[in-house]
């Protein structure tokens, strides 16, 4: 076992919560039944490194080997990192008919003719995701296993995720997966997340949707102590509506969990009281950001209790209407009356 698989198994053992490593061991499948009870998942960290060490110490395992392990926990623990989407452009007319085989053999093949020292694990998850993790070198360095890239792209569908990934690798990568998918170019999706679940459910439209309705029913008053109905009817049918409106922008039921929606503008200053800044020639600039622990849920119930108003501003039902969290605002046109619209950075 070289200091690389030492290293990588080290770093694998800081990363994981205790009580996961026996279940994951386990999908590993590669200890034997003795090995498994060997361990004692009561003992330190520290002590459950030293003894897993010495097994594959005996076992001869390399990095690949430990890369499996780490590409486990990592496809059952996807919320970490930042992930970025992005999404394939222009298929060509079999791009429907790429296979699993077919990509791995594709993608590798052609990520190898890019760069000379690269290492690539493709695994398909049980939700049809393929699951890909790369070890970039180059021409005069190893693969560096410690600081890998993951990549998750769903068959059939232009969608592609991807975390810790840099500049230099960005082309390599766009390059690799547009000729092993069959399409003509890849495009940044303008979403990302530290929650994979949740920009991929956002992109991907997996959550609840709520469509517009001429007749919304009123809403089920929770407090049933109140005495006069009059009053009561006159209430819920505003209620009514604003949950109706929020629900038709930003989804009915649990919303994926998007914890961020940044927003650069770059308008002219519009205040008749601060002529200054409103005769200036350049753009006003400035970057607005919305944080929360589940920011669609947090805009609903905005939008739904009367905190904001409604119909809600397409600058904040874009985010679920259009799958994106980042959007640079300009002017349509020169001059204070001009409209805004939004663009796509990059």
């Amino acid at each position: 076992m070289d200091d690389s698989a030492k290293r990588l198994l080290q770093r694998f053992m800081r990363r994981i919560p205790t009580q996961m490593l026996k279940t994951t061991l386990e999908k590993w499948s590669r200890l034997t039944v003795a090995q498994q009870k060997s361990l004692d998942f009561t003992q330190s960290k520290w002590a459950l490194t030293e003894a897993l060490l010495d097994i594959c110490e005996e076992n001869k395992w390399t990095t690949k080997h430990i890369s499996e392990l780490e590409m486990i926990y990592v496809i059952d623990n996807p919320n970490q990192g930042m992930w970025h989407a992005f999404q394939l452009m222009d298929p060509e007319d079999d791009a429907h008919s790429v296979e699993l085989t077919q990509f791995k053999e594709q993608f590798k093949s052609h990520l190898s003719e890019l760069i000379r020292h690269v290492s690539v694990k493709i695994k398909k998850h049980t939700d049809e995701a393929v699951w890909i993790r790369i070890a970039w070198g180059d021409s005069y360095s190893r693969p560096n296993h410690l600081k890998p890239t993951y990549v998750v792209h769903y068959l059939q569908t232009p969608y592609v995720f991807v975390t810790s990934l840099t500049s230099k690798q960005k082309p390599l990568l766009s390059q690799a997966l547009v000729l092993s998918t069959r399409h003509h170019a890849i495009k940044d999706a303008n979403l990302s997340g530290k929650k994979f679940t949740a920009i991929r459910d956002l992109l991907m439209r997996q959550y609840q949707q709520a469509f517009p309705t001429k007749y919304p029913s009123p809403l089920k008053e929770k407090n049933q102590t109140v005495s006069n109905p009059l009053i009561e009817r006159e209430q819920a049918g505003p209620a009514a509506n604003r949950l109706q409106m929020a629900c038709e922008a930003f989804g009915d039921g649990m919303l994926p969990q998007l914890q961020s929606a940044v927003y650069k503008l770059e308008t002219k200053f519009r205040d008749q009281t601060n002529k200054t800044m409103t005769e200036r020639e350049e753009s006003f600039r400035c970057v607005v950001k919305f944080a929360s622990t589940n920011l669609l849920e947090s805009l609903r119930d905005c939008a739904s209790s009367g905190i904001a108003s409604t119909p809600v501003t397409p600058l904040l039902s874009s985010i679920p209407l259009k799958g994106r969290n980042y959007f640079v605002i300009t002017d349509n046109s020169p001059g204070p009356s001009s409209q805004m619209h939004q663009k796509t950075d990059g």
